[in-house]
This record gives structure tokens, C-alpha cells and sequence, in this order.
């Protein structure tokens, strides 16, 4: 994977596959950054469920990631669930969650618990055997799929997040550093947090998705030094189990259906040729 240079030696958060992961949560830097000339790539998200190949090129395009679990929880968003493709059409996959007050009560992401009273996690990884068994790429990817739908997590942000860097890994990510802000203790809100959480990590450039353009303060950002870049979402089609195509399901979807090609239908702006003439239905 080609990737800018870094100014920060690398300091990653690796996923624990059993148990809940709230005891080994990623941790910040334990020194300070060094400056060098070289740019410093940062992005700021929430933690979501198995995302869509947008949020792991952005994971690509940074040095650093922090997964920004201490602001508000989002009812009926991306946070605890997402789309997959099944014979009968798209399919939320959705964990239960407690979200009740998240909005009148300010709950935070890292706040939310799991609702364990079915067992989703079983039902979960049925399903996707049910619409992936096909998949190309279904038994290389099962074994590491399997042991997440086996954990009993407390917290919902401590099993997104450790499954979305072992889907990181799988996709060929390795040299980015994964914080989360809950630990970087940095107070704020809006643009003048994101600045400080910025600083905190050594940033010199911030990627952000495109909806940021109504809200973020780029003249901030500029008078700290920052560059700014707004993401470009559009990425060729690739085949898939059953037509039409459809754009933004989760990464599972890409994954299971290109496996090792899946990195490259990403940010390498095209489908690998292989993968075109797999015999699979795409859309035309």
C-alpha cells in the first residue's frame, strides 16, 4: 500500500477477539510528536457497524484515526447498524441498543449499551452466511468474521470499533495509528475540538467527509495551520451477488465478494480486472 510519511512512529490498537474488548481499549500517544516536514494526515469519525468502503478509504488516507466515541449518540444512524445485499434486496443488519434518553440526556457513544435480552449476534451471523455463502471470498473471511459474532460485548462502541480494525487489517491498512477521543481527554465541541484533538496527535492535514462543508470552520482550521480536504465518493461498480447494484452497504459486501482485490476497488480507483470478469452480477 503506498501512504504518505509519517511523523509519528506508529502506536496501533489491535482488535481482541474475545470477551469484552473494554479493557483494552486504544490508547493515546505516550509521548509527544516529534515535528518533521512531512504532512501529518488525520480523520475523526464515529464509530459505526461494519461501514461501507467510504469510511475505510478515509481510515487509508490517514496516519491517524480516532474514532470520536464521546459525543453524541445518533438515533436511526450508522452507529449499530448497516446494509447488506440479500436474494431478496437490501437488509439492515441492526444490534439492539439501549438509546433510551440519548437524545434529551446528551448519552454519549461510548455510552451506549447492548441489549443482550435475543441473541442478535447469532441471528447476525446467520444471515450474512445465508446472503454470503456464494461469496467468492466467504470462506477465507469466515474465520475471522465467526469470533466477533461470538463475543457478548457490554458496550456497543467497544465491538464496532475492534471489528472495524480487523476489517482495516484485512484490507491491507496497516500503517495507521487508531486513537480513540474519549482518552485524549480534550474538552470543546465543534470545530474548536477538532482543532485541539488535532493538535493533540500532531496533525497537519484533516480529511473529513463532504457533508462537513455545513458545519466546519475552515477558517480555524486554517488559522491553525491545518490543511483541509473534503473526501470525493465515487467508486467504480463491482460484481456482486444479485442485481442491481447498490452503492453503499457495508464493506462485507466488497470484501466477501473481491477479497485481497478489495483494498484496490477502494482507493485504487478501479476494479482489478479479475474481479470484473468473475462472472458475477453487476449492474450494467
Amino acid at each position: 500500500m503506498s501512504h504518505h510519511s509519517r511523523e509519528l512512529a506508529i502506536t496501533t490498537c489491535e482488535p481482541s477477539t474475545g470477551g469484552n474488548s473494554a479493557t483494552s481499549p486504544c490508547a493515546p500517544p505516550a509521548c509527544h510528536p516529534t515535528p518533521v516536514a512531512s504532512r501529518h494526515t488525520c480523520v475523526i469519525l464515529q464509530p459505526s457497524y461494519i461501514p461501507w468502503r467510504g469510511y475505510f478509504h478515509q481510515i487509508q488516507k490517514a496516519d491517524t484515526f480516532v474514532f470520536y466515541d464521546d459525543v453524541q449518540y445518533d438515533k436511526h444512524g450508522w452507529r449499530n447498524r448497516n446494509l447488506i445485499k440479500t436474494a431478496q434486496g437490501l437488509l439492515w443488519l441492526t444490534i439492539p441498543v439501549s438509546a433510551k434518553g440519548a437524545v434529551s440526556q446528551g448519552r454519549l457513544i461510548n455510552q451506549i449499551p447492548i441489549v443482550w435480552d435475543r441473541n442478535w449476534a447469532r441471528q447476525h451471523w446467520e444471515t450474512l452466511k445465508a446472503a454470503y455463502s456464494k461469496a467468492p471470498f466467504f470462506q477465507r473471511y469466515s474465520d475471522l468474521l465467526a469470533p466477533f459474532y461470538h463475543r457478548r460485548d457490554a458496550l456497543l462502541a467497544d465491538f464496532t470499533i475492534d471489528l472495524t480494525i480487523a476489517l482495516a487489517r484485512e484490507l491491507g491498512i496497516r500503517g495507521t495509528r487508531f486513537l480513540r477521543s474519549s482518552q485524549l481527554g480534550i474538552p470543546g465541541t465543534k470545530t474548536e475540538r477538532l482543532i485541539k484533538i488535532l493538535q493533540k496527535v500532531g496533525a497537519t492535514h484533516y480529511v473529513s467527509g463532504p457533508s462537513a462543508r455545513d458545519y466546519l470552520d475552515e477558517a480555524a482550521l486554517a488559522r491553525a495551520s491545518i490543511t483541509l480536504e473534503y473526501m470525493d465518493y465515487h467508486y467504480s461498480e463491482y460484481p456482486q451477488l444479485y442485481e442491481p447494484f447498490a452503492r453503499q452497504v457495508s464493506i462485507l459486501d466488497l470484501l466477501l465478494m473481491l477479497g485481497p482485490a478489495a483494498g484496490e476497488a477502494i482507493w485504487g480507483e478501479s476494479v482489478p480486472a479479475e474481479a470484473k470478469s468473475s462472472g458475477y452480477a453487476a449492474a450494467a
